[in-house]
């Protein structure tokens, strides 16, 4: 049974999907602090959030079996995305599900500002009826230019949004493709600054990061046209706020439309707050009764999908797989963790750089979870819980660089993966194949060329290549009263060095190795391996 949290308020559609699995308990405990949710957050799977919950620091720590942490909403500023990797738990989002409510408030947020449509009610609901003085500050945004930054789900919307209300839209977003720009018809532009320089309407949709925070300041308004108007239903602290004060008291920003601040719930004080050229709403971006609906199905049925049945989808750390791509990809998967096994039981684990070739058809797939589940393998024994997300984390934190290679042929086989490990005796090479209907052997071991199924217990001996040697270690595995189930042998180029796979029923007994090394003498090295 897996138990999930949910710590802020959801639809009650979100509820009634939980109910459908029936391996699911779930618990509804909202407006805890950071402090009470540490003391139960241990007991859970999984935590649905909004974003009040704070999932960061030592709630973080505390969260021993959490298994995936999923925000109804697009932003993850609340949840400690990179302390969630190390920890193996996958982070969730809901991108789609509230773009639309988002999208139509940044809209609504444009002509209110242009008609001073809040400043007009406000007058009349205090008895007034200043019609003279709203004809000289209203304009019309036919005609004007709307500079987008950021052009994912939501501000895609906006842009098609203003199309309609015949606005020229410029828009900025590194990864917007050129033919996805032009089938939009909107201009795409290199740098912001070339919004900056053109727009009468600035709209921002862009995520919270290092490189947004304190974007739109000092520097980057003096770069804009006198009067623009700045809209922000995105996230706080990606407008400098003092900055944005001074621009608009300068006149230099004509208004301004803001949904979130750096400080939620924001102070009743704050004078942008109070300013006459500021619309101001509560963090609304996605609280319309269709996107709550929307976002608590949506992240109810992944945290349920993921917990019973291991499907990922909207993750923000580890790649989406659907299920038919799982499929295809599985052995690929399976061989790669065995290759990263077999290497962690025979070779130098004191690993500086990996690199990992994908040659052949497996070029096609998807490489990043293959990568993975061969870190995963390697890192087992080091550290407890691995798995998809932390894998890559914990190898990086060992000082490990991983690189990944691809080519669209294989010299030997249709799909190939190639293993070199850097470590502070030299390299060691690992190549496998995957063969039709799924079935996948280890083929090279350094100058070793082997063909052989990594699986059960093993016995990986490196001997000069002698006359007997077979015979010597196959009598002394008889006389242990242990049954050979498979053998399979290769020479290095030169024919000095042979190496064996020597597959036994059962586990083999720790004795067996000193009485081989003690018996035969063409032995170099020998190694117990058990494959899961």
């Amino acid at each position: 049974m897996f138990k999930v949290l949910v710590a802020d308020s959801i639809a009650n559609e979100g509820l009634e999907v939980f109910k459908k699995y029936k391996d699911i308990q779930v618990d509804v405990k909202t407006g805890l602090s950071p402090e009470d949710l540490s003391k139960i957050i241990g007991e859970y799977d999984g935590l649905v959030v909004r974003s009040a919950t704070q999932f960061r620091g030592d709630v973080v720590n505390k969260a021993v079996k959490m298994k995936a942490v999923g925000r109804a909403g697009a932003g993850v500023d609340n949840i400690d995305v990179s302390l969630s990797s190390k920890k193996g738990i996958v982070v969730m989002n809901t991108p789609g599900g509230n773009s639309e409510a988002a999208a139509e408030l940044a809209v609504a947020m444009i002509t209110a500002l242009s008609r001073n449509i809040v400043a007009a009610s406000i007058s009349m609901k205090n008895g007034k009826w200043e019609k003279s003085k709203f004809d000289k500050i209203s304009v019309e945004v036919a005609g004007k230019t709307l500079g987008v930054l950021g052009v994912g789900n939501i501000g895609s919307i906006v842009a098609d949004r203003a199309l309609g209300l015949k606005m020229n839209v410029v828009v900025y977003d590194p990864y917007l493709p050129d033919e996805k720009a032009t089938l939009m018809g909107v201009k795409k532009v290199a740098t912001m600054d070339e919004v900056y320089e053109v727009a009468d309407y600035i709209t921002l949709h862009l995520p919270k990061n290092e490189q947004t925070v304190n974007l739109i300041n000092k520097e980057t308004i003096a770069k804009m046209k006198d009067g623009v108007y700045i809209v922000n239903c995105a996230r706080g602290g990606i407008v400098n706020e003092a900055d944005l004060l001074e621009a608009l008291n300068s006149g230099k920003v004509r208004a301004a439309g803001l949904d979130v601040f750096d400080k939620e719930p924001v102070d009743p004080e704050n004078p942008l707050v109070k300013h006459p050229n500021v619309i101001c709403t509560p963090h609304l971006g996605a609280s319309t009764v269709e996107a709550q609906v929307n976002v608590a199905i949506a992240i109810a049925m992944q945290i349920g999908d993921y917990l019973t049945k291991g499907e990922i989808k909207n993750a923000v750390n580890i790649p989406n797989i659907d299920t038919a791509t799982r499929e295809i990809i599985s052995p690929y998967i399976k061989l790669a963790k065995n290759i990263g096994d077999l290497y962690r039981q025979f070779a130098n684990m004191s690993i500086t750089n990996i690199e990992i070739e994908y040659a052949g058809e497996v070029n096609n797939l998807p490489t990043t979870p293959i990568t993975c589940s061969l870190l995963i393998g390697l890192l087992k024994d080091i550290s407890n819980g691995i798995n998809f997300v932390n894998a890559p984390v914990i190898a990086k934190d060992m000082g490990m660089k991983i690189t990944e290679n691809k080519k669209s042929e294989s010299d030997d086989y249709a799909s190939q993966i190639t293993f070199t490990a850097q470590h502070k005796e030299g390299k060691t090479v690992i190549s496998g194949a995957v063969f039709k209907e799924g079935i996948y052997r280890v083929v090279r071991i350094d100058d070793f060329n082997v063909d052989f199924i990594p699986e059960g217990h093993l016995l990986l001996t490196i001997n000069s290549d002698k006359p007997g040697f077979i015979g010597e270690i196959g009598t002394i595995i008889g006389k242990e009263k242990l049954n050979i189930a498979n053998m399979e042998l290769g020479r290095n180029s030169d024919r000095t060095e042979a190496m064996s796979f020597i597959q036994i029923d059962g586990d083999i007994p720790d004795t067996l190795i000193p009485k081989i090394y003690e018996n035969v003498s063409a032995l170099k090295k020998i190694f117990k391996i058990t494959m899961d």
